[in-house]
């Protein structure tokens, strides 16, 4: 995600700089190269030596004649990236006033002036964060095209984000952002019907592709909703849903809402039943009337007939059965493109998919995030 990338860190005093050692670790994971630069009283939390050894390359705790605020982010400078993790709320403060007194706070001035990309992950205590003071110094620090990571509020503290959050904001700052200024909805994981107030019908997806899209969407610049049966995410706006039918009203009301495009990756179960009041009792035999559940894809094509929509068809019989039957569906909803696959892979951290569109079938391979990100560069071209 971030291959050639040149990331350099500025470490502010917050007890979450204990943290920075593993987001060092995760942005080289993502092919990135790191260089922290370090506040004082930073160093009265983690000793240089730790990021040293986390990036592999000497870490900045003071400004000398070597300029080092300008060599990593002055005009022609090292860095692509500058990301604060953590940035306190003095640090935010100093930033958006162009104050210059760490080696943090000169090296933002510089790459604010030098126009490099600024993300800043805030970590501070949560009545901090509502302090008015630095309220208005992140909406200032917004209006010069600065990117937040929102923190985590737990525990009446305003802690840091993820690596995870982190690394796709500092992907989306460097990225090229095909996507900016669009609205992507994705629909991902499974839907669970409700036979009684215990059991339900519902299918093995797990999820991982949709929400590999809506990463590479945010990547990419859109702005996402993601509609799904799990948690809050920090990359998209999120609908958390169980049946087919809170799934369709969802995506029925993103849609409405002004989304330019509709990812439909959730498996959503064929069929409901009427749920019982109570418990059923076990021990005896049971016959269920299954009823079909409404096709998303099909009722919002017709409420939004030039809607660009990515379909997705799951198979269990080989690829020309796969090919027939996204062919199938892709010609009756008028789909951009059907990514099709085989039910072997539910679960599973790898998938091979069929991209099916009206005049090519192309196949690809690889882990469930590389295959969202080419449903996403597929989907740019297409709104291109």
């Amino acid at each position: 995600m971030l291959a050639g990338t040149n990331v350099a860190l500025g470490v502010s005093g917050s007890i979450a700089a204990v943290k920075t050692v593993e987001l060092a670790h995760e942005l080289r994971r993502q092919g990135a190269e790191v260089r922290a630069v370090m506040t004082d009283a930073a160093r009265g939390i983690i000793h240089p030596w730790s990021l040293e050894f986390a990036t592999e390359n000497p870490v900045v705790t003071e400004i000398t004649g070597s300029v080092e605020h300008v060599e990593l982010c002055g005009y022609d400078g090292w860095a692509d990236v500058l990301l604060l993790a953590p940035s306190t709320a003095n640090t935010i403060g100093k930033v958006a006033a162009a104050v210059d007194d760490t080696p943090v706070t000169t090296t933002a001035t510089t790459a604010l002036g030098a126009d490099v990309p600024v993300v800043v992950a805030p970590a501070m205590h949560e009545p901090m964060y509502d302090h008015p003071g630095v309220l208005e110094a992140i909406e200032r620090l917004e209006s010069w095209d600065v990117a937040f990571v929102e923190p985590r509020i737990e525990e009446g503290k305003a802690k840091i984000a993820t690596e995870g959050a982190m690394v796709l904001d500092v992907a989306r700052a460097v990225g090229i952002r095909p996507l900016a200024g669009k609205r992507v909805v994705v629909t991902s994981g499974a839907t669970t019907e409700a036979v009684d107030p215990v059991r339900v019908l519902s299918n093995r997806a797990s999820g991982r592709t949709g929400r590999a899209v809506a990463k590479a969407c945010y990547v990419r610049g859109a702005d996402v909703t993601l509609v799904h049966d799990g948690a809050a995410v920090p990359y998209a706006d999120t609908i958390a849903v169980e049946s087919a039918t809170e799934m369709l009203d969802a995506v029925r009301s993103a849609v409405e809402d002004g989304a330019d495009a509709l990812v439909s990756a959730a498996a959503i179960g064929d069929y409901t039943v009427d749920t019982a009041a109570e418990k059923i009792r076990s021990g005896r035999e049971l016959t269920l009337d299954l009823e079909p559940t409404p096709k998303l894809i099909d009722t919002i094509r017709t409420e939004h007939p030039e809607l660009p929509i990515v379909g997705f068809k799951l198979e269990t019989s080989g690829d020309d059965a796969m090919i027939e039957q996204a062919r199938k569906t892709l010609d009756r909803a008028e789909l951009t493109f059907v990514v099709a696959n085989d039910a072997s892979v539910m679960g599973s951290d790898r998938t091979r998919v069929l991209f099916v569109s009206a005049d090519d079938v192309a196949e690809h391979e690889g882990d469930k995030e590389a295959i969202g990100e080419r449903i996403a560069d597929a989907l740019a071209d297409e709104l291109a």
